[in-house]
């Protein structure tokens, strides 16, 4: 029967539990920048700590008997709240706290090795770290795979496995369905990049000058700023691996990576968590600790760092208005570089060994890449020793190239060192989004690109607001993207801006 006081009581329970999760992220972004090395051991025990009172929060018995009791009308915030707390809950209620406690200590260690392995290429210092939490996250997707509808999980026990941690990122995709998706987009892609090679290369040298470490942050803020990040509540650090964290309202951190002899590395990398915080930034401060003040999916956070670095950072009409202040902020450094030379360097197309600075037009391939390995480990196909061979010899075959080493292959991503198996194919889902909602975005305001010569994002900030910020997890992704868009998530748009920026035969749909 329904009662008045359930639906105040979940709405308290998980603020409280959104603010005790909280502490922990305030202690991960602390690990991965000031934090001193010596303190990796006790900060595991303080991270598998506080994992145990969110789960034994999350898990709480009265939580069954409020969701069953409380009344909310069809079809409103409130009910939208009430399903993804029930999706969460059933979720937690399989896992059993001894596992989120080991997986929380697992990952602290892990996060420490990764670093040094990759800092000294060397796999062998991760691989025991990685064996320990894939063996963790088999038993967790073990746990979790009988909550999969009927019908999910076809392919085996990697996909059934697979799909039960990817429902954490991207809640109702599967791994048939990345099946599909990736094969079609490599279909497409393949030619698209064949074309491109046949052209004269761009000149990229500019790229790799002297670029002062403190002028590239003190450009990379001014940059983030005026696309919309505030500083007033939030900040940006250095990092081993870019990320951004948020803690609660007015308080979201962005971390990136400097070069001092490669701009892209750590402008693009800012402009891309900037997207992250832009989107953190814009929830229903009101509704925090609930779904409604919370980010829709994985996918979509992505598509919304992917937009402002690609369809906004990498376009002509954004550096009408910043060359000539990158030329002043690099005084001498760019002086015999013209707007569109500059402008093609940085889109050029290069099939090249690291993710993070890979061009928009491989870069899916090298998210197709990452997710048939993580199938193949999760379901036993491939063992943890054998990882650095098969990322080779993937690499080789997608993309025709091979790495040198294990740093700048198999350890280039920090993800497996959190556990985060079914991540990466968000990256590729926000990819795709993101060129999906630009279109959509143009299409209603006429002068955005005129908006964007002149430095002025307000206009698209404002859009993504409305469609897509306020809205938080009150609509699952397909959903959203409907509400957004007026159509079903779809790669063409994907396809067809890719053909349009790169002067390409577009790909039939």
């Amino acid at each position: 029967m329904p009662r008045p006081d359930a639906y105040p009581a979940l709405v308290s329970h998980f603020r409280e539990l959104t603010v005790l999760q909280s502490c922990s992220s305030v202690l991960g972004w602390d690990q991965q920048t000031y934090m001193p090395r010596g303190g990796a051991a006790f900060r595991g025990e303080q991270l598998a700590l506080l994992a145990k009172l969110c789960h034994a929060r999350a898990t709480d018995p009265r939580i069954e008997e409020w969701l069953i009791a409380a009344d909310v009308v069809p079809e409103s915030a409130e009910a939208a709240n009430v399903r993804e707390w029930r999706h969460g809950y059933d979720r937690a209620t399989k896992l059993p706290a001894r596992l989120v406690e080991e997986l929380a200590l697992a990952t602290s260690a892990a996060n420490e090795a990764w670093e040094t392995a990759r800092a000294e290429d060397k796999f062998e210092t991760f691989r025991p770290h990685l064996e320990s939490i894939l063996k963790l996250k088999r038993e967790e997707a073990a746990a979790v795979a009988p909550l999969s509808p009927e019908g999910r999980g076809a392919g085996g026990e990697g996909a059934r496995y697979y799909d039960a941690l990817l429902d954490e990122y991207e809640p109702g995709c599967t791994t048939a369905e990345l099946k599909t998706l990736f094969a079609e987009l490599t279909t497409a892609l393949v030619p698209l990049i064949r074309q491109v090679a046949d052209r004269p290369p761009a000149d990229t040298s500019c790229l790799r000058r002297e670029f002062a470490i403190d002028r590239q942050k003190w450009f990379a803020e001014g940059a983030a700023e005026a696309i919309g990040f505030d500083f007033r509540a939030g900040r940006l650090d250095k990092t081993a691996h870019p990320f951004c964290s948020t803690f609660g309202p007015g308080d979201c951190r962005l971390t990136t990576r400097y070069n001092p002899r490669f701009f892209n590395e750590a402008f693009f990398g800012v402009l891309h968590e900037a997207g992250h915080g832009m989107y953190e930034q814009g929830l229903p401060a009101d509704a925090f600790g609930t779904p409604c003040g919370a980010y829709c999916s994985l996918g979509v956070h992505e598509s919304q760092s992917r937009l402002w670095e690609n369809q906004v950072g990498r376009s002509a009409a954004f550096w009408q208005h910043w060359f000539p202040r990158l030329k002043q902020a690099f005084p001498g450094v760019m002086s015999d570089v013209t707007a569109d030379t500059f402008v093609q360097a940085i889109n050029a197309v290069t099939p090249s060994l690291i993710r993070v600075e890979a061009d928009e037009a491989t870069y899916n391939l090298h998210i197709a890449i990452r997710f048939e390995l993580e199938v193949a480990l999760i379901g036993g196909d491939l063992s943890v020793a054998e990882l650095p061979g098969a990322w080779n010899d993937a690499y080789e075959k997608s993309l025709g190239i091979r790495p040198t080493s294990d740093a700048i292959g198999c350890l280039q991503d920090i993800h497996w060192s959190f556990g985060g198996f079914g991540y990466f194919p968000t990256y590729t889902l926000g990819n795709l989004l993101a060129a999906q909602l630009f279109a959509a975005a143009g299409t209603v305001l006429p002068d955005l690109n005129t908006s964007i010569v002149h430095g002025d994002c307000a206009p698209l900030l404002n859009w993504l607001r409305e469609h897509i910020h306020r809205p938080g997890r009150r609509f699952r992704a397909g959903e959203l993207c409907r509400h957004a868009t007026g159509t079903p998530r779809s790669a063409q748009p994907f396809l067809d801006y890719l053909s349009g920026k790169f002067g390409t035969t577009p790909p039939v749909s």
